[in-house]
């Protein structure tokens, strides 16, 4: 099995009895409430999803980052874990804040605060995405974030893990299970869609070379149009259940925005299923992109960067379709039927269809599938 990023799962969930002294200190504290994205930071740095982060970045390990696209301890990392307010003057370096959500009356976590500093946002962005345009949707929410920037390490409160607790594992519950299971080799699968008849020839694909798979859908911002955590949870769940045999597939959900950061975002994927103990990763031809941003095969080629990254590649490079005529999946290497043979798995159509309460072709979606997903109570992120 993979080591994990840095060498070792960062854990930095209070134990039952620290905890409850913990809610007591939060009282007495400087308090800080934050959204449901800094609050799904806050606990994969706790479980280790982000090791070796213990906390949010330092000004060092941001700079690195922009420059170097590592920390600077020189370990690759492309996209900043940072927790950021509108003003300066609130808290204190060398405090410890509480940090809560909006919707819990506990608190979520401590911050032990180290630093205070200004960020350059454009230049901060234009590291991350590769542009400064706001049409982009991660673009536009990192540049309205606040000015300044709060580091240091944290500890974890409230451990909750949401509407999908049951498969919403931890690395140290992923790798317990891998290891029982016997995989030495595991083959991450990122999703942010409802399965295609494409998703799962890709995924059977890899099966056939690695020993186990980890299907793990991302629960969290997405921007609209895109499925619900619900509608891609329910329709993975039946998938799985019903396609593939018993014990070669995990699924496990991965509570973290998705930033749209194409090349950068696709390390980032990785690094995090390398945490999870996975040993390769799929990468697809437009991996965690959005619009024209980024150049077809451009995340793929992006892991050239990083020969010390420690998780492999599983390149898609090939677009895949139905064939009539071959009567199964295929690419432009294995067919050469005329197009007027071909279903093409669109997402646009494959959207716009389920949206009318029209089934896909069974060649495109399992009816089970597409059962499971008109089932939610809501399809498309408004």
């Amino acid at each position: 099995m993979n080591q994990p990023h840095g060498g070792n799962v960062v854990d930095r969930t209070l134990d039952p009895e620290a905890r409850q002294e913990a809610v007591a200190e939060a009282e007495t504290l400087p308090r800080l409430v934050i959204d449901s994205s800094r609050a799904a930071d806050i606990r994969n740095i706790a479980c280790g999803v982000y090791s070796p982060c213990t906390g949010f970045l330092g000004e060092d390990d941001l700079e690195a980052v922009v420059t170097t696209s590592r920390l600077s301890t020189r370990i690759p990392w492309t996209i900043p874990i940072i927790c950021d307010v509108s003003e300066a003057g609130l808290y204190e370096v060398g405090a410890t804040v509480a940090l809560y959500t909006e919707d819990r009356p506990q608190p979520l976590a401590l911050l032990h605060l180290e630093e205070i500093y200004e960020w350059d946002k454009a230049r901060t962005v234009q590291a991350v995405f590769g542009t400064v345009d706001g049409g982009h949707p991660g673009v536009a929410r990192m540049m309205a974030r606040g000015d300044y920037l709060l580091a240091g390490p944290i500890d974890l409160i409230d451990d909750d893990r949401g509407p999908f607790a049951a498969i919403n594992l931890r690395p140290a519950q992923t790798r317990k299970i891998f290891a029982e299971r016997g995989w030495q080799t595991i083959a991450a699968f990122q999703t942010r869609n409802v399965p295609h008849a494409g998703h799962e020839h890709i995924q059977k694909s890899v099966l056939r070379m690695v020993g186990g798979l980890l299907i793990q859908p991302v629960i969290g911002h997405k921007k609209p149009g895109d499925f619900t955590d619900e509608a891609i949870v329910a329709a993975y769940q039946t998938l799985v259940e019903n396609y593939f045999p018993p014990g070669r597939v995990l699924l496990s959900v991965l509570p973290t925005d998705m930033h749209y950061a194409g090349p950068n975002e696709a390390i980032h994927h990785a690094i995090m299923r390398k945490n999870f103990g996975c040993t390769h990763m799929i990468v697809g031809r437009d991996h965690a992109g959005v619009g024209s941003y980024y150049r077809p095969e451009e995340a793929i080629a992006r892991f050239a960067d990083f020969p010390d990254l420690g998780i492999a590649p599983l390149p898609m490079r090939e677009e895949l379709w139905f064939c009539r005529r071959c009567r199964g999946i295929v690419s432009a290497r294995t067919c050469s039927h005329p197009p007027d043979d071909r279903i093409e798995f669109s997402g646009t159509t494959i959207r716009q269809m389920i949206q009318e309460g029209t089934a896909p072709p069974a060649e495109i979606m399992r009816p089970e599938v597409y059962d499971a997903v008109q089932s939610v109570s809501h399809i498309f992120v408004s």
